[in-house]
């Protein structure tokens, strides 16, 4: 397919606003909420993310495509992203070892791809006019067909969105002969998490999003663990549950982004939808128990009441994003159980925060002593 030769297709946004592109020859019609990513790297990481599920993504690198797909670097067990905005789609690549062109791999999912776009104009007008409901179309469908189905797209907010993306059966992940043993439940979770664990002598059992404690129990972990995902967290009432009974037990808990909403949830902190949400490999963290500074990975659409966590006599700040001061990481004083909002088993980067895994081997360890 020469690139000059390709047809025309559209980004219709919420409000009426239309960007231009072509496609990259896969046809039909998406929607979902549009979102962009600053990231330079891990294309293949970010369409595979299930946190991403439900969410139209934007590239703001010029370049997509460049450096092909590899098997072993996926995040889940196919692209999770509804579709697809990019500049420059590359059909060619020039990494050795890839293990097919990215056009080929999408092409097997069958994701909607429109390039060619002004993505500078789109993330400008995405920033200025908040995060919203889009629908991209490469097969020449009507402008006016298009704005009538997305008057029917769900709104995020309120959106459940776990179930779409959990596993439906619990699965094992490491080495069964492991020094500890992790209860973890499946919201979305990122499969670099489980290597993560599992690099650290973890053995780990995956529950579905649905699962109830006394199934987590059933396994007799050393501590539990509740991962990220997409969608707003206030739906997901069983999984509030689940760390609530958690908490009771004091068994050591981490959570990581909607694992960590779900946590403030459980303690009586609300949750909100951000007018734009973090996406991207370059975030600005503040440790505020050691005082240094980490870049980091993000990727979230709702976020922590940081007011009504100051005021929360059990819970304490840990992490603040230096950008806008939001809510990244809280503990809690009198149980053994901490989260971040961000993603510190990011691949390909930034691994400033891989230490969070390593807190949470130590606080298995000292609950075992």
């Amino acid at each position: 397919m020469k690139y000059n030769n390709r047809p025309q297709a559209i980004l219709l946004l919420k409000d009426g606003t239309i960007f231009y592109g072509k496609s990259i020859g896969i046809e039909g019609t998406t929607f979902g909420e549009v979102a962009f990513n600053t990231g330079t790297t891990g294309y293949q990481e970010i369409f595979t993310d299930p946190s991403y599920f439900g969410q139209i993504m934007v590239t703001t690198n010029a370049h997509i495509g460049n450096y092909g797909v590899n098997s072993d670097e996926v995040e889940s067990n196919g692209v999770k992203i509804s579709g697809l905005v990019c500049k420059n789609f590359s059909f060619n690549y020039s990494r050795d070892n890839a293990s097919e062109s990215l056009f080929d791999y999408l092409q097997k999912q069958n994701l909607i791809v429109i390039s060619d776009v002004d993505t500078r104009a789109l993330v400008s007008y995405i920033r200025d006019n908040g995060a919203m409901n889009a629908i991209i179309s490469t097969d020449g469908t009507a402008i006016e067909i298009l704005k009538e189905k997305l008057k029917n797209a769900p709104e995020m907010n309120g959106l459940e969105l776990a179930s779409k993306v959990s596993t439906k059966e619990p699965y094992f992940f490491g080495n069964k002969d492991a020094k500890y043993k992790i209860s973890a439940l499946d919201l979305g979770i990122k499969t670099n998490i489980l290597r993560n664990l599992a690099a650290r002598d973890c053995y780990i059992k995956v529950f579905p999003y649905n699962a109830g404690f006394e199934d987590l129990k059933s396994f007799e972990p050393d501590g539990y663990f509740l991962s990220n995902g997409p969608g707003d967290p206030e739906p997901l009432h069983s999984a509030q549950q689940v760390a609530k009974d958690i908490l009771q037990e004091n068994k050591p808990l981490f959570g990581i982004c909607l694992g960590h909403q779900v946590i403030a949830l459980a303690n009586g902190i609300s949750t909100y939808k951000m007018f734009n949400g973090h996406r991207g490999i370059n975030h600005p963290v503040k440790n505020l128990i050691t005082g240094k500074g980490e870049i980091t990975s993000q990727n979230h659409g709702f976020a922590v009441v940081k007011e009504e966590l100051d005021q929360h006599p059990e819970l304490e700040l840990t992490h603040q994003h230096l950008n806008d001061g939001t809510v990244a990481g809280m503990r809690m004083k009198n149980k053994n159980c901490f989260s971040v909002q961000y993603h510190p088993e990011a691949s390909p980067g930034p691994h400033d925060s891989s230490y969070l895994f390593d807190q949470f081997i130590e606080n298995i360890k000292s609950s075992k002593n």
